[in-house]
């Protein structure tokens, strides 16, 4: 094999293992780190040649997001580019008037820029081309079904070690995240995350792309197989010990999720799982039953479990989303402040990476102890500081690929590129969902996930279109 390929092959492996452990690379060097290393495969990319084939079902999509990434890039550089202080003043008043309360010589201003704090936005939006480069190599190299089942084995690898880890150091008296002494949620599994949130929304993502991966081996979606030995021998033929250790590795995923304690995660948790069931077997019913007591049965006993389980957990699901802890949390009225920032920050935002510079000055509580550094809902976050112009864009370019993949995914009748495009599918749903309640989407190892499992979801809703 080529040295450049497999510098990319290993190195796209390497950083989607590396990038949850040290503490989901929230700190400074862990995210100089993701960029380095994806400035390393585009550069080992630039270089490769023969370069992969692409799926010829794809350069029409990804050349139709061409300008809109284009578009995107140069609306941040339009952020931190120096403007003369009048125009500033023209395209956001809330901009000029933030740095005339707040920036020291104010009145010897004659350019400033767009971004309250143009430093922070250039930091954001390098990770962003980061994580840019990071989709389209996905997209650009994983194109033989070995390398995606290779990619989605390693993605649960990882999930099933942050819940194991998570797991054993909730047995401890003296719980680490590796090492360092765990000082939040010390009853909850964390994983290598501080936050048991993040660490709920990373298992999210990578839950639905192992049932995937499963569903394509075990080749469920076959019912034309007549008599129970066929069938046995069909399921068998595929690997049963592989197949038992994906679905075992998501049974552990989930139980970490819940012991995490986290109510958005169990909930999104629930969600994925049902939708995933849900979409295959309207999977199944257009493509692989063949005889209609099958698609039935299917069905009924989908309804029933959906029924046994909202009756079971809707009381402590009530409870757990109470009105009472919702305002002691003070969620509301973070999300309001947020809204108070877009309303005068409307087209422009107050820039990318800001948030938490501009907050301050929008928190009304007296008896706020700490500063927010996010909005705890990761679009309202995006549109105050990306404003209508960017999170358009932003949003816009995401939800392109996303529904290309589904669209892409409705029509397919291979069932191996059916049921690992479906576990795609249902992870960036997943990922949407949890993001109105909580910052997943800020988070580098959940966005490097998220940018892989976007660029993958697309790969494999094509694999083996000819």
């Amino acid at each position: 094999m080529n040295v450049k390929k497999k510098i990319l092959d290993y190195g796209l492996l390497t950083l989607l293992l590396w990038s949850p452990l040290p503490a989901a690379s929230v700190e400074e060097w862990a995210i100089f780190t993701i960029e380095l290393l994806a400035a390393v495969l585009a550069g080992a990319y630039i270089l490769l040649e023969p370069k992969p084939g692409l799926n010829p079902h794809l350069p029409p999509v990804v050349r139709k997001m061409r300008p809109v990434a284009a578009a995107f890039f140069g609306f941040l550089v339009l952020q931190v580019v120096p403007l003369p202080a009048g125009l500033v003043r023209l395209l956001s008043p809330a901009s000029y008037g933030f740095r005339k309360l707040y920036a020291p010589g104010f009145d010897g201003m004659k350019f400033m820029t767009l971004s309250i704090s143009p430093g922070q936005t250039i930091a954001a939006g390098l990770f962003l081309a980061a994580l840019f480069i990071l989709g389209a190599l996905v997209l650009r190299t994983v194109v033989r079904g070995r390398q995606i089942r290779t990619m989605l084995a390693v993605l649960a690898g990882s999930g099933v070690f942050q819940a194991l880890y998570g797991l054993f150091e909730l047995s401890r008296n003296d719980p680490r995240i590796l090492f360092y002494r765990k000082l939040f949620s010390p009853e909850s599994v964390t994983g290598t995350f501080v936050n048991r949130n993040h660490f709920s929304g990373y298992l999210e993502m990578i839950v639905p792309l192992a049932l995937g991966l499963a569903l394509a081996r075990m080749n469920m979606m076959t019912f034309g197989v007549k008599g129970f030995r066929e069938k046995l021998m069909l399921w068998t033929s595929k690997g049963i010990l592989t197949n038992v250790l994906i679905l075992g590795a998501v049974v552990v995923m989930s139980l970490a999720v819940v012991l995490s304690n986290s109510r958005s995660g169990v909930v999104v948790l629930g969600f994925t799982v049902f939708l995933f069931l849900g979409l295959s077997v309207t999977a199944f019913s257009r493509t692989g039953f063949r005889q209609p007591w099958v698609g039935k049965t299917v069905r009924w006993t989908f309804l029933c479990f959906t029924v046994l389980a909202a009756a079971v957990g809707v009381g402590s699901t009530i409870r757990r989303f109470s009105v009472d802890t919702l305002i002691r949390e003070d969620r509301p009225q973070y999300w309001a402040n947020t809204v108070a920032i877009i309303g005068d920050f409307p087209l422009f935002g107050t820039g990318l990476g800001t948030f938490a510079s501009a907050y301050g000055a929008y928190e009304k509580s007296a008896s706020s102890e700490l500063l927010l550094t996010h909005a705890h809902n990761d679009f309202l976050e995006y549109a105050a500081e990306l404003g209508l112009v960017g999170f358009v864009l932003l949003a816009g370019g995401v939800l392109y690929l996303a529904v290309s993949a589904f669209l892409a995914w409705r029509k397919r009748r291979n069932p191996q590129a059916r049921a690992l495009a479906l576990g795609g599918l249902v992870s960036l749903a997943g990922a949407g969902l949890h993001a109105v309640t909580d910052f997943n989407l800020h988070i580098p190892a959940n966005m490097v996930l998220f940018a892989a499992v976007l660029g993958l979801t697309l790969v494999m809703a094509y694999y083996r279109k000819t």
